[in-house]
């Protein structure tokens, strides 16, 4: 029997994020999206549950959680303001590749100013095949463009690619890292940037294949997770609100078409969170964390396709329940007095992420066609 409950740590990192985001999220929504971030306030809060440290080690003052509490934590902020769910996380994926390709001594060199600091943000852009940012590489030095990251102020830029990451202390007085805030139609909360290298001095370059497609795995499933969040919220609320307005002598939801078309967006609600947790532990086992007695281990490979997958179908479902979300309000959907037009923002600009849908498909394919034994009993017989 397949038991789906939560162990009670689990549940209480759960129900923890939960609280905040209805404490500090919900009720200042607007508020974020027009500053282009948070209050000091909200950091401080956000720093004293420890949440930035989720998944930084003991050693470093962290909780030493996994994979799996992450999607917990970033589904419900992400289900009240992605974008200040951003903001608030100054380390956010740039933790991935400092982890997995620099180990315990990038992350006490590197993330933990990121963590100590107040209002500083770490950003980590994918630069490998897909990407949009144009950048050359002169010895120790970058120059180029990327077009946008989700932050108006970055003191560290991780550049992460097939063969690893380079990272540049983009805070420290002449860095040669240059922010040029943009509009954003999504995000907002987190703010918007064009990212300008001239002379960019690189201070670490760590390689490593495996290590570079645990990074984007894990990075992929923090973008999931936080599409989940803004799907989920655009369901319940266009929910509730097709129960509360009546029409032809009954709430308009219990017209068939529209109770058909609900179903089928807390179906992708559902569907994509049990992909984003399948992923989750695999990611989990891959780094250890996992401990089943399991006589076939998941490869790097199997995580990264199971990340890759969960985005894609994350992304694409996201953009069928957002969308409908705001038509099944109708006029009112267009409209700032309620949330289902930020979310539908939300969810564009977070599928546009590492390289976007496409490169995610193309990720998730490859592996699947290079796994061994994964040939269909049928298809074996006939050959």
């Amino acid at each position: 029997m397949i038991d789906f409950d939560l162990d009670d740590e689990l549940e209480l990192i759960r129900s923890t994020a939960r609280q905040f985001a209805a404490d500090h999220l919900r009720p200042g929504l607007r508020d974020n999206e027009k500053a282009r971030g948070v209050s000091d306030a909200m950091r401080e809060a956000f720093a004293e549950i420890g949440f930035q440290g989720l998944e930084c080690p003991e050693s470093l003052g962290g909780s030493g959680l996994g994979a799996l509490a992450r999607c917990l934590v970033m589904e419900e902020l992400g289900a009240a303001d992605p974008g200040a769910a951003l903001a608030l996380d100054g380390l956010g994926t740039a933790l991935y590749p400092l982890a997995e390709l620099g180990g315990e001594d990038a992350l006490v060199r590197f993330a933990w100013p990121i963590l100590e600091g107040v209002g500083t943000r770490a950003v980590l852009v994918w630069t490998g095949e897909g990407t949009r940012a144009q950048i050359d590489t002169r010895g120790d030095t970058l120059r180029g463009r990327i077009p946008w990251v989700p932050a108006e102020r970055v003191d560290l830029l991780v550049l992460l690619d097939e063969e690893g990451c380079r990272v540049v202390e983009s805070g420290v007085v002449e860095s040669g890292v240059r922010c040029l805030p943009v509009r954003g139609s999504g995000l907002r909360a987190a703010g918007a940037a064009e990212i300008q290298l001239e002379e960019a001095k690189i201070a670490a370059h760590f390689r490593g294949e495996e290590g570079a497609q645990r990074s984007l795995a894990r990075a992929r499933l923090y973008a999931t997770s936080l599409l989940v969040g803004v799907m989920r919220e655009s369901a319940l609320y266009s929910r509730q609100y097709a129960l509360d307005r009546v029409a032809f002598g009954k709430p308009i939801a219990h017209h068939q078409a529209l109770a058909f078309l609900i179903a089928d967006m807390a179906t992708a609600v559902d569907s994509c969170r049990l992909l984003a947790f399948e992923a989750a532990c695999r990611i989990e086992k891959v780094r250890g964390i996992e401990s089943l007695d399991d006589e076939n281990p998941a490869s790097t490979g199997e995580a990264a396709e199971a990340a890759a997958t969960a985005f894609l179908e994350a992304a694409e479902q996201a953009m069928f329940v957002t969308p409908n979300g705001v038509q099944i309000l109708g006029g009112h959907g267009f409209m700032q007095d309620y949330p289902v037009e930020k979310m539908m923002r939300e969810a564009r600009a977070i599928s546009l992420v590492l390289g976007g849908v496409e490169l995610a498909r193309e990720h998730a394919g490859r592996e699947l066609a290079a796994r061994e034994g994964n040939i269909p009993l049928s298809l074996e017989a006939s050959a």
